[in-house]
């Protein structure tokens, strides 16, 4: 069969055999430990693939980003194995790797119950016993059609009949279970070390509601069982941290039925939260030279026919009528701004200019996708645009990122960084979109941000630089992000006069820091779980009387306290101080100040962190210093 030459992953090279599986080179690799699949020439491929020609030959290690991929696909299919076993008239559908797991969509006659999951749990971990293998076929298209269906499958022959007509299809078979997939897999079911069963849900079938409600089955899986139970021990951090449920406790929000789903109602707490979070950014952005602007919420149509949400964003749009006209409610702040900027002649000199509003927007999301805060249909953007000359697109853009690496320095947020390129539905020139690209780029390189190509995911306008942060739980949520546009000033004809006294074309870049105010409470709701620092909690201080006889010197503090703006609360109820303190303890307060007759002697009080610190009889000043310098400690990295 004659040779070919292989550089294996520590770049050393060999001679082997055509048509030798790659698996067999494993030997030689000793420092690539529990492999799960191979990159030939940086194609991803089941181990067991034969190498026929000259290639690198790279082994794939389970705890990787690409094993874990093979790794969580291989048990979805596992997954869905034991479901046809114990259900044959079960009918399925997909079940992809998703982060942190796989899920399986499966058209059943009767919901899935959790007494079910743990059947189908225990019949996977019997298939694992069985250590069956996994092997890959292949076959025309027509050929892939008449099996599935001699199956009953008709939704696996319904995805394969989009196919072309000449293409070679992949199937996976493990035991009597035969799956569509494009691989790669384990090479057998006794590979599956880790796994777990998480939950269940209705999904529809292809993500659209005009068609049939599928029952999901959710599951996570890991290399090995101790990885899994610090996974499993992470959820379960997270379910006493979801922002819903600590939200309701802490009294910040709630969605009520009879006001429609994903629309937030700010109880007192909840709204001054916000505020603060809004009144902090306004500060930070007016030292940044940006300009408080305001738009309205609606605006004509033509409006967004001409910047082209209406071609390109319509289906996230609600719409309206007034006196005859059709109006759009805004999705996007960015239409105000560049009128701002019409309304009058500007010259370089001007430039850039830096507008920010804290603008409302109502986007139009199904309510299948809404979750809390988190996703919802209407929601505040700390949004701005800045309007700057070619010769300054590079500043600017460095700039923010160090706006944005400051502002999440605050809440203790690292960010990984994704570059978003130009999408299948967009508009504008393909030197336009280069251009955008280019300073994105280059900008990234110039502050030596790591980064990763996220292809296809730019904004129809523009590409994007995302920032996605990692929380307290380690995972990934995407906040900040900044939009390179040449093509909006284009459409709303944005010019400045140059030094040469000639009209030339402003770029456009579109950002926010938070990104939703809504989501980003959210979000450090559970990163903090709601024990928010002292400079950002809605209460500071809770005062809290032993008995009677201390009501009028704690009424005395509060109005001190209040004075110097400091956040108090008054308990003045008839109840044990034990009580008072286990109380506000709950409700996650920074400081309790309590007050007996020795504290109200001395004219002070004794402060206790809500870590059950006791620092001892104090004069009000001093605890108000105190206070004070815990807030300047959070924030000194913005000074």
């Amino acid at each position: 069969m004659g040779n070919v030459t292989v550089i294996l992953n520590d770049n050393t090279t060999r001679g082997i055999a055509a048509g030798l599986p790659a698996v067999e080179l494993l030997k030689d690799c000793s420092d690539v430990k529990n492999p799960v699949a191979v990159r030939i020439d940086n194609r991803l491929c089941d181990l067991h693939t034969a190498i026929n020609h000259d290639a690198r030959v790279e082994f794939v290690a389970a705890d990787s980003a690409d094993g874990l991929d093979v790794l969580r696909h291989s048990v979805s299919h596992l997954m869905a194995q034991a479901v046809k076993t114990l259900f044959p008239d079960v009918k399925v559908t997909i079940g992809p790797s998703i982060v942190d797991g796989f899920y399986y969509d499966f058209d059943a006659m009767e919901p899935f119950t959790p007494a079910d999951l743990e059947k189908i749990e225990a019949k996977m971990h019997a298939l694992v016993n069985q250590n069956l293998p996994i092997r890959r076929r292949e076959m025309p298209r027509d050929e892939a059609i008449e099996l599935f269906r001699s199956r009953g499958e008709t939704y696996k022959v319904e995805i394969i009949s989009e196919l072309p007509a000449s293409e070679t299809v992949s199937l996976y078979e493990q035991g009597d279970f035969i799956d569509l997939c494009r691989g790669p897999h384990l090479p057998s079911t006794g590979k599956i070390k880790a796994f777990k069963l998480t939950g269940l849900a209705g999904a529809y079938w292809r993500g659209s509601e005009k068609n049939k409600m599928l029952q999901r089955i959710y599951g996570t899986a890991f290399p090995d069982k101790k990885s899994l139970q610090a996974h499993l021990q992470l959820i379960e951090e997270a379910k006493k941290r979801d922002h819903r449920k600590l939200g309701r406790e802490l009294n910040l929000f709630n969605i009520y039925d009879e006001a429609g789903a994903g629309l937030i109602v700010y109880h007192p707490k909840g709204a001054l939260l916000r505020r603060i979070l809004e009144d902090f950014e306004v500060k930070q952005h007016l030292r940044r030279g940006y300009q408080l602007v305001k738009g309205p919420q609606i605006l004509k149509l033509e409006l967004w026919e001409k910047s082209g949400h209406l071609d390109n964003y319509r289906e996230n749009m609600y719409f309206t009528e007034v006196e005859e006209k059709q109006y759009g409610l805004k999705p996007m702040n960015c239409l105000a701004h560049m009128l701002i900027y019409n309304s009058s002649r500007r010259s370089y000199k001007e430039l850039p200019l830096r507008f920010f509003e804290l603008g409302t927007v109502n986007r139009h999301e199904k309510s299948g996708v809404l979750h809390g805060l988190t996703r919802v249909r209407e929601f505040t953007q700390d949004d701005a645009h800045i309007l700057c000359t070619p010769e300054q697109l590079n500043q600017e853009i460095l700039n923010i990122i160090e706006f944005i690496t400051d502002v999440m320095g605050v809440f203790g947020f690292e960010c990984a960084v994704e570059l978003s390129t130009r999408p299948a539905k967009s508009i504008g020139t393909d030197v336009d979109w280069q251009r955008a690209t280019e300073a994105l780029e280059s900008a990234l390189k110039t502050c030596t941000l790591p980064y990763e190509v996220n292809a296809g995911d730019g904004a129809f306008y523009g590409p994007k630089i995302d920032f996605k942060l990692q929380d307290s739980l380690k995972r990934s949520w995407q906040c900040a992000t900044i939009q390179c546009d040449f093509v909006l000033p284009e459409r709303f004809d944005l010019s400045y006069i140059g030094a040469d006294g000639e009209k030339h074309r402003p770029v456009m870049l579109h950002r926010v820091i938070l990104g939703s105010i809504e989501r980003f409470i959210g979000i450090l709701i559970e990163h903090y779980a709601g024990a928010f620092p002292a400079w950002l909690a809605p209460v500071q201080a809770q005062i809290i009387t032993i008995s009677d006889e201390q009501q009028a010197w704690a009424r005395d503090v509060h109005a001190q306290l209040i004075a110097q703006d400091i956040r108090a609360d008054l308990d003045l109820r008839n109840e044990s101080l034990n009580f008072k303190i286990r109380e506000a303890q709950m409700q996650k307060i920074p400081y309790m100040l309590i007050i007996g007759n020795n504290e109200m002697l001395a004219r002070g009080i004794a402060p206790r962190s809500r870590t059950g610190e006791n620092l001892g009889c104090m004069p009000v000043d001093d605890f108000v210093g105190l206070l004070r310098q815990d807030c300047r400690s959070a924030l000194q990295m913005l000074h």
